[in-house]
């Protein structure tokens, strides 16, 4: 028997998430990244292990200054800007190879800066889900201070280590630890932001909210059972008003919308990877009628059922 899984282990199942590492950024004042977005399917990070940097974008959100510990994660893929603050021109930065990893440097010989910079890639329909639900732009604090570290965030100062380690050589395997790092890195982050409060909204906030909880982890944990408002609201011990008005205002969606995207989610992986009948799959993923699973289906994913499962999209 499979024990049941929390709400973020079912997410990472259903939308499987890769973590790959492509730079360690090595420079001195004053130095400048213009970072293109990224392509289908990919949310690049940033981890700052060094120094400081000041994160902009080009549509006028406010800049951010980032501290060593800091992780970024851009759902959004769009193009972004990492400077030093001080306004002077960049040094040209050149590229070096060693056996695991890509090393960036410059000549500048001001305030230094060590910095991971790499991708999480996944499928164009997974990464629907996740940019759909994650905020735009998550920036964890992870540094550990003294007395208030909380167990998450000692763990996850505790893989910034072992990254910057490992990124530090040429060790055997290198390359295939610093990758899984990076996958272990998603997850951690998730949680550190779940729970220290930094989402803004969206499934991180949610999760946050302890009051609605238990629905979270029943859409997740059954999302095939006819799940009803009134029902999940009596879950939260709340009224039908009160829980539709707080999980919009945490998730920024309604319920409904969530457990359509999960639904969605599961029979699009079914159908790529069994051969279960599309009546099958319908019924698993809470549609009584394979006419009605068919019509959801096409609207949200923008194909047929069968062309999906063909890969004809």
């Amino acid at each position: 028997m499979s024990p049941p899984l929390d709400w973020l282990s079912r997410l990472l199942e259903i939308t499987p998430v890769r973590g790959q590492l492509d730079l360690r950024c090595m420079y001195g004042a004053p130095w400048r990244i213009d970072q293109s977005a990224s392509a289908p399917g990919e949310i690049l990070y940033h981890i700052v292990l060094g120094g400081s940097a000041v994160l902009e974008d080009p549509i006028g959100k406010t800049p951010r200054q980032l501290a060593a510990g800091d992780i970024v994660l851009l759902a959004d893929g769009d193009a972004h800007t990492l400077h030093d603050g001080s306004g002077k021109r960049a040094k040209a930065a050149r590229e070096r190879a060693v056996a695991n990893l890509v090393f960036s440097e410059n000549s500048g010989s001001g305030a230094q800066l060590d910095m991971l910079c790499g991708r999480f890639v996944l499928s164009p329909a997974h990464a629907r889900l996740l940019r759909g639900y994650l905020p735009t732009r998550l920036i964890a604090h992870s540094a550990v201070q003294t007395g208030d570290a909380t167990k998450t965030g000692l763990h996850l100062s505790n893989l910034l280590t072992l990254m910057r380690v490992e990124s530090s050589g040429d060790s055997l395997g290198g390359r295939a630890m610093l990758n899984a790092l990076s996958t272990a890195l998603f997850a951690l982050t998730l949680r550190f932001a779940s729970e220290s409060g930094e989402a803004p909204a969206g499934l991180l906030a949610l999760a946050g909210y302890p009051r609605l909880a238990p629905a979270l982890e029943a859409l997740f944990h059954d999302p095939g059972h006819p799940w009803t408002l009134p029902a999940l609201a009596q879950l939260c011990n709340m009224s039908r008003a009160t829980f539709v008005r707080l999980f919009q205002e945490k998730l920024g969606r309604s319920a409904s919308d969530l457990l359509t995207d999960i639904r969605m989610t599961m029979a699009a992986n079914e159908l790529r990877t069994s051969s279960a009948s599309t009546g099958a799959i319908a019924e698993r993923a809470g549609y009584q009628s394979e006419a009605a699973f068919q019509r959801a289906f096409k609207l949200h994913m923008g194909v047929t059922p069968a062309h999906w499962r063909r890969g004809l999209y």
